[in-house]
């Protein structure tokens, strides 16, 4: 026979604080009110101890030393208590006390608290007590009827709480059903998880076994939940509340067996039911590599010291702590201050109930059965770690700027104050720093002092190590005409340097735009990201003259898609000259009006004598010089009767036809 022990059989971490608070707590006039547990062979043991029961607060005397078992109790029998002048060791479990907390609070915001479970069950009772006109409901069709009888308007703001034993999966259904009816609903999770994890691994068992054994005794509502798990899954579950009630004629067909224990089962009980099994099947077992009880309980009775680090599943998540479930003896916690070193981090909104967590243990609490946890702690102990590795291995960390003095910035990485003085912020000597503050860096680590907690960093380290990765790549792809996207790094009369990278290149001023530029402020500023080609390198000198200027903003490309010889232009007259008018034909293209060409009604000296500067005028293209870029225009060619002069004839008086903007001389050329 194969067996398989689910690992989270046996005492909950609360069960076993009741059970711890009890042992320290008997005497001679110590008293249990009701049944700490629902185990009645453990209850026998406790009373063996000195422990007595009491049904009710009147049985008990004046003065005498009360246990609060585990389930809780309403707040009327704490008020009844103080009235005797007993002294009251609360056993309730941390669960427990948070729901009736979320209860008592929801009464006061003025919610309607409403309880899914067993309304006679023990736990359930404590929670209706803790807060008045609380609404207990058992199940999916008492939720039905309570919605078309007793509910009150669908306006009214509930809180949903849930019994900690309940099934996760029977109760989402009546969550579903409120959430649906009410306008106003909050739902909380409380269903213990070690529960919850409990069932689930009973499930499992049960799903693969032929057989599942669940220990404990029959009125435990925890033990009773995981046998009905169990027989949704699995056709043979066999219910021993102690060794006598186990036949092992039952298990003689298994092939693989399944056992689990209920959280109110204590482990003397589960190593008396399971010592009854034959030797063989413990030998098998043993081959099969499980483990024994022993083993098992000893991992779940292990004690716990400050600076431990411990992995736990999220229990609750509250405004002020998030509950842990350590699978101890121990209830964990972290307050939410010891959560996360970001303040804007919101533990509900990165955590989840049933989700692994990893913390350092801050104080142990016997007394109180709690052990505080902190997560921000640990996190910042890994980082610390990393920090020595970064600064070893000489890799990059990131961080986020959160200061500046005198002396430079403070980095946070990871919760890690790590300190980067001026010179290395990458920043130009004597800039101001603010523009840092907030942003994500990358940086070098230089120095960690352990001893005084002090870590020094190099922004400009990282950049100048990228700048110089990112300079070779360019240097090995480079070729003319390649197009890069940079950023102005600065400007001088002749030009702009613009950082393509990694490597600066320069744009002269001849290559900023197709106009004259007298000024490359003009044209650019520092800062501004432009896109460039190569228009030459050279890999010795390590120079790269680079182009801004287009084709397609090439005046005389857009005058030539526009138009040709013939046609009629409606231009500008921008200079006169003693052998004719310049006038632009479009911006950066001038043409030139031969004296010959201006008028046909007589001969004219000089071309002031018919036209003005800043005149406009229709004129007639009638040659366009492509290898030279010169246009010819003509105002008579456009008069009735007259056609064009030959060019020989105009060029007789020695001068140019056209003006093309990049070769035209100075001393006409008007912006």
């Amino acid at each position: 026979m194969n067996i398989k022990i689910a690992e989270t059989a046996g005492f909950c971490y609360g069960v076993k604080r009741a059970i711890r608070i009890a042992e320290q707590e008997a005497g001679e006039n110590t008293w249990a009110l009701g049944s700490l547990i629902h185990n009645e062979r453990e209850m026998e043991r406790l009373r063996r101890l000195g422990i007595r029961t009491a049904g009710q607060v009147s049985e008990l005397p004046d003065g005498a030393t009360v246990i609060i078992r585990s389930h809780g109790e309403p707040d009327r029998i704490y008020r009844q208590l103080e009235a005797k002048h007993c002294r009251i060791a609360d056993a309730t479990c941390p669960n427990v006390m948070h729901i009736h907390k979320l209860v008592r609070e929801s009464a006061e915001q003025g919610r309607l608290p409403v309880v899914i479970g067993d309304r006679n069950h023990p736990e359930v009772q404590g929670i209706a007590g803790s807060a008045p006109g609380v609404v207990v409901l058992k199940d999916e069709a008492e939720v039905r009827m309570w919605l078309e009888g007793d509910a009150p308007d669908r306006d009214t703001p509930i809180t949903l709480v849930f019994q900690t034993t309940e099934i996760r999966e029977r109760v989402k259904k009546c969550a579903e059903i409120l959430k649906k009816e009410y306008t106003n609903p909050k739902v909380f999770d409380t269903i213990c998880e070690a529960t919850n994890s409990r069932q689930q691994e009973a499930a499992g068992l049960s799903a693969i076994c032929d057989a599942m054994l669940v220990v404990g005794d029959r009125r435990s509502a925890n033990t009773g939940r995981l046998a009905e798990v169990c027989a949704s899954r699995c056709n043979q579950v066999i219910f021993a509340e102690t060794s006598s009630e186990l036949n092992l004629s039952d298990l003689k067909d298994v092939r693989t067996l399944g056992v689990t224990a209920g959280a109110s089962t204590p482990a003397w009980i589960i190593k008396e039911v399971c010592a009854k099994m034959t030797e063989e099947i413990k030998n098998e077992s043993m081959e099969n590599g499980v483990e024994s009880f022993d083993e098992m309980l000893e991992k779940s009775l292990k004690t716990l010291n400050n600076g431990d680090k411990v992995v736990g599943i999220v229990a609750s998540i509250g405004s002020n702590e998030i509950t842990v479930d350590l699978g101890t003896k121990h209830s964990g916690y972290i307050p939410v201050s010891q959560f996360s070193d970001d303040p804007d981090v919101k533990p509900e909104e990165v955590l989840k109930i049933g989700q692994e967590i990893e913390a350092v243990v801050v104080r142990v609490n016997d007394v109180e059965g709690t052990v505080q946890l902190s997560k921000k702690r640990l996190d910042s102990e890994k980082t610390w770690s990393t920090i020595d590795e970064a600064r070893e291995n000489r890799t990059a960390v990131e961080g986020t700027v959160t200061e500046e003095n005198k002396g430079g910035v403070v980095v946070m990485v990871k919760g890690v104050r790590v300190f980067v003085p001026a010179s290395q912020t990458g920043l130009p000597k004597d800039s101001p720093m603010t523009p840092l503050l907030k942003t994500k860096v990358q940086l070098r680590i230089t120095e960690v002092n352990h001893a005084r907690h002090r870590v020094v960093g190099s922004i400009k380290a990282v950049q100048y190590e990228a700048r110089k990765a990112a300079s070779e790549q360019i240097w090995n792809e480079i070729e003319v005409g390649k197009k890069y996207h940079g950023v102005v790094k600065s400007l001088t009369s002749y030009g702009a340097f613009v950082d393509i990278g990694g490597v600066d290149g320069m744009v002269h001023v001849s290559e900023l735009s197709w106009k004259r530029v007298h000024n490359p402020a003009d044209v650019l500023k520092v800062g501004d990201e432009v896109d460039v080609y190569v228009i030459k390198f050279s890999t010795e000198t390590h120079k790269i003259s680079l182009g801004y200027r287009k084709d397609e903003d090439n005046p005389w490309f857009q005058f030539t898609s526009k138009y040709q010889v013939g046609d009629v232009a409606h231009v500008k007259v921008v200079k006169l000259m003693a052998f004719g008018a310049f006038a632009e034909i479009v911006p950066g293209v001038d043409g030139l009006i031969h004296v010959s060409q201006i008028t046909n009604e007589r001969r004219i000296g000089k071309p002031d004598e018919v036209l003005s500067e800043g005149q406009e005028v229709d004129v007639k293209i009638t040659n366009i010089d492509e290898e030279n870029k010169k246009v010819s225009l003509s105002i008579r060619a456009l008069m009735d009767g007259e056609r064009t002069a030959p060019a020989a004839q105009e060029e007789n008086d020695g001068a140019d036809q056209v003006v093309y903007d990049t070769d035209a001389p100075t001393d006409y050329k008007g912006e």
